[in-house]
């Protein structure tokens, strides 16, 4: 534009110049990724005569999930889940803090009279002043630097805001323990000298009432140690105005939840090595009876701050919305950093953003209510699924399915691609298709997830089906979405009910003899548990197990020609179990219906239902039960293994 269409090298350099300093702007926690982005950003726009670009004000350092996100959150206060007691807390102080929470949320409107956050707009314009320093000379940066300082020193109104948000913060971090000199008798905090914030803390600090000096240390210690970033105050000019134009990143993919094995890797290889869980736990319950001061101590005791500190920063992503939490859609479940950058840059744009993340985002139940949100806010532009078989990332699992998510604004259809394998699929049309919002609506009305398609005519033929025929039940509709009447239950869990299993040695060593199917000891009886490996469509006899209950084995044409053949089951089962959760279900007939719930796309058929006799039944093979007649349960057994059914079914298993 300034060259007016024919710019020279020297033009070019000049504007690279201008366009890293003035657009953009990366968060990393890491201190040291943060000076090499600042080297790699200066040596890719160095500019002859003119000194290296000043970039201290974009490229800050910081955890971009752990922080003030909106300033309002300081005026509705602090939530109460940050004092539920973690690892190492006393139950009787983290309630202390929480009864003390909860009564000045009561008693806000005396305790938070006369704060205001006008300081916000005035820090808005301060940094939009900032950036508008010129750089052409050595002078100039350090000027700018200077300034930069100046607004974010001790004595400046701005770190009245930013400690206001590391009081919000640290109410997460801080320990809740009993003990201090300035503790009571009963080493409760005493009142007027507590060490953790709350909400009250919050209010006065910024009416300019100072609290306890240990208090004040300590917040503004957790803060920087966990390395708080709070948006609104390092990027003050940008999200005032709505947030940034783009975003674009590829976050790391990592539960919140401390995992003692990647801990203890480099720490104590014994420990990360113990054989299971159990041994694990066992080791390091001996490091925390080592001796004060011993090398076993010190470990344990990091530990032990590394897990509760974990622990604080999953309870603060999992805040709920109407609370201030910051990660309403995805703060839920097993928290996956990949989950919380996602929804991150949903708010931090206004316009688009570009992220790498693992295909779950669009398809994991956990995941649903965001892209549930994507949907109906028109945000999703696109979403391009990728399997690593070809290593496009050679440190990742080769299984792994990650996908391009881009986002937009009213979006009216979005575009989908699946299972690719090489970035120039992308140009293949047949592997490419798009969706209204009313089409995914229509396809998962229930679930809000993504539909997973090989090609196109599988998206085309899929769209048509469920134009044409509803959902089995739709949630949103109550009663009237199931007119089947249907329900679904499982009688037992393989493992958690597996003390009331019994193996034919077992049964035979307490004088139980074999009577046809079932076991039978005076009026004791044991019935068959059939597994979902043991059915298959209209066919209750597919396959059992061998005398020792080892291997199964699919049933033999001879077997399958004697009427009174049946399988051999792994276990059998009191039948009073049986009679118990079957009453419960109202059910008193001698048979039932079920599916298999374990499928894979690569099976040749993927909805296998089946009736078969009334018995015990492991969760593998759920059951329904219809309020209709026998001969509409002929009818949907039917339905449920007809192809079609199949067909659309292979495509919702994602």
């Amino acid at each position: 534009i300034r060259a007016e269409g024919t710019p020279s090298l020297a033009d070019f350099r000049h504007a690279l110049r201008d366009v890293a300093r003035s657009c953009i702007h990366g968060v990393d926690r890491n201190p040291m990724a943060v000076e090499l982005t600042k080297v790699a950003l200066w040596i890719e726009t160095v500019d002859p005569g003119l000194p290296l670009g000043f970039f201290d004000a974009q490229i800050r350092c910081g955890d971009s999930l752990l922080g003030v996100f909106d300033l309002k959150v300081l005026e509705d206060g602090i939530p109460d889940a940050a004092y539920k007691p973690l690892t190492g807390d006393d139950k009787d102080v983290a309630k202390h803090y929480a009864q003390k929470n909860k009564r000045e949320k009561g008693e806000k409107d005396l305790i938070a009279k006369g704060f205001g956050f006008n300081r916000a707009r005035d820090l808005m314009r301060d940094f939009e002043a900032l950036r508008a320093m010129p750089e052409d000379t050595v002078e100039q940066i350090e000027a700018k630097s200077a300034r930069l300082r100046a607004l974010t020193a001790r004595d400046a109104s701005a770190w009245q805001l930013e400690t206001a948000c590391d009081f919000y913060v640290s109410a997460f971090l801080l320990p809740k323990s009993k003990g201090g000199p300035h503790s009571g008798p009963d080493g409760m905090p005493r009142r007027g000298a507590e060490t953790v914030p709350t909400s009250g803390t919050v209010w006065e600090w910024l009416r300019s009432v100072q609290p306890f000096g240990l208090l004040l240390g300590a917040a503004i210690d957790a803060a920087r140690t966990a390395r708080a970033f709070h948006w609104p105050l390092e990027f003050p000019d940008v999200m005032q105005h709505g947030g940034f134009d783009v975003v674009v990143g590829n976050p790391p993919w990592e539960r919140v939840k401390l995992q003692e094995q990647e801990f203890f890797a480099a720490r104590s290889p014994e420990i990360a090595n113990a054989s299971n869980k159990a041994a694990r736990e066992g080791l390091i319950k001996k490091l925390a009876a080592a001796p004060e001061g011993s090398a076993q101590r010190a470990l344990s005791d990091a530990f032990t701050a590394a897990k509760r500190e974990a622990e604080a920063i999953s309870e603060f992503v999992r805040v709920a919305g109407e609370d201030g939490g910051r990660f309403a859609l995805t703060g839920r479940g097993d928290v996956n950093t990949y989950a919380l950058f996602a929804e991150l840059f949903t708010g931090l744009t206004r316009d688009h953003a570009g992220v790498i993340l693992p295909t779950g985002i669009a398809t994991d139940s956990t995941t649903a209510p965001f892209f549930a949100h994507l949907v109906r806010e028109k945000r999703l532009a696109s979403l391009v699924d990728f399997e690593n078989r070809e290593r496009l990332f050679p440190s990742v699992y080769y299984r792994v399915k990650f996908c391009l998510l881009t986002l937009g604004r009213n979006v009216a259809e979005g575009r989908f691609a699946f299972f690719l394998t090489d970035p120039r699929q992308l140009a293949e049309p047949e592997r490419n298709f798009r969706l209204s919002l009313d089409q995914i609506a229509a396809i998962n009305p229930n679930s809000h997830t993504s539909p997973v398609f090989r090609s196109r005519v599988d998206a085309d033929l899929t769209a048509k089906i469920y134009g044409n025929v509803p959902v089995l039940i739709d949630e949103g509709k109550g009663t009237a979405g199931n007119p089947w009447g249907v329900r679904f239950a499982t009688m037992l869990h393989m493992a958690n009910d597996s003390h009331l299993f019994r193996t034919a040695a077992q049964l035979t060593e307490v004088g139980f003899a074999h009577a046809s199917v079932n076991w039978e000891n005076g009026p004791e009886r044991f019935v068959p548990l059939y597994e979902a490996k043991m059915i298959h469509q209209f066919d209750h006899r597919w396959a059992g197990y061998d005398a020792a209950g080892e291997n199964s084995a699919d049933a033999s044409g001879a077997e399958k020609s004697d009427p009174a053949w049946e399988p051999r089951p792994r276990y059998w089962v009191p039948d009073s179990v049986v009679t118990s959760s079957l009453d419960a279900l109202g059910w008193h007939r001698n048979w039932l219906m079920g599916w298999r719930d374990i499928a894979n796309v690569v099976n040749e058929r993927t909805m296998i239902a089946c009736i078969f006799p009334r018995g015990a039944v492991g969760h593998s093979e759920p059951l329904f039960f219809l309020d209709q007649e026998a001969p509409l349960w002929s009818a949907f057994c039917a339905n449920m293994n007809s192809m079609i059914l199949d067909f659309v079914a292979r495509q919702k298993v994602g």
